[in-house]
């Protein structure tokens, strides 16, 4: 019985690379750098003021983000840096990862800060809009929405708990200031 079994599932497996549609790497990456490409508004080195509210109340901080493309435009890197204006040591640093699958058509950011790490959905809406959103607890989610354009980068997030009204956590303000220097 055992042996029937174990030959069935090599037929099974055999066969499954002949029906299934065969992956093209290059058709890949081509769809991925398009999607990326609807990204590249995000692309230079952003700074000014911001603010996040903490469990010591609210922190205020010169925030720096630098966006560019890398693996040939497949993927853009986000690190976003956030400066304490009494000294200049940094208050907040974060590294995030916007990529594009082709199999789903959807976008995600993957990031990494204060400890954490995490891969989020990310929309992509008209006008320079983005938003993802964290999970942040039973019910609670943390919402970022970004609106990106005419040199500005205006970000605002809300903590959202059940059926409550959001309340905002944070906002940036920035001004593009240069190009990236990535990659």
């Amino acid at each position: 019985m055992r042996l029937s079994w174990l030959a069935a599932l090599g037929l099974i497996l055999s066969v499954a690379p002949a029906v299934s549609q065969p992956y093209d790497p290059a058709a890949r990456m081509a769809a991925q750098r398009h999607a990326m490409e609807r990204l590249s508004f995000m692309d230079g080195v952003w700074r000014g003021p911001a603010w996040r509210m903490s469990a010591a109340g609210r922190e205020e901080y010169v925030q720096t983000e630098r966006v560019g493309p890398f693996l040939g435009g497949g993927v853009r890197v986000v690190e976003g840096r956030g400066y304490r204006p009494s000294d200049g040591s940094v208050a907040f640093n974060a590294l995030g990862v916007l990529s594009f699958d082709p199999a789903t058509d959807r976008y995600t950011l993957q990031t990494w800060a204060q400890g954490s790490s995490g891969s989020f959905p990310l929309q992509l809406r008209e006008g320079g809009v983005v938003v993802w959103e964290i999970p942040a607890g039973p019910g609670t989610i943390i919402r970022h929405t970004a609106t990106i354009r005419d040199g500005r980068w205006h970000e605002v997030g809300e903590r959202i708990v059940g059926g409550a009204p959001p309340v905002q956590v944070t906002e940036l303000d920035l001004r593009r200031v240069d190009d990236t220097s990535w990659p």
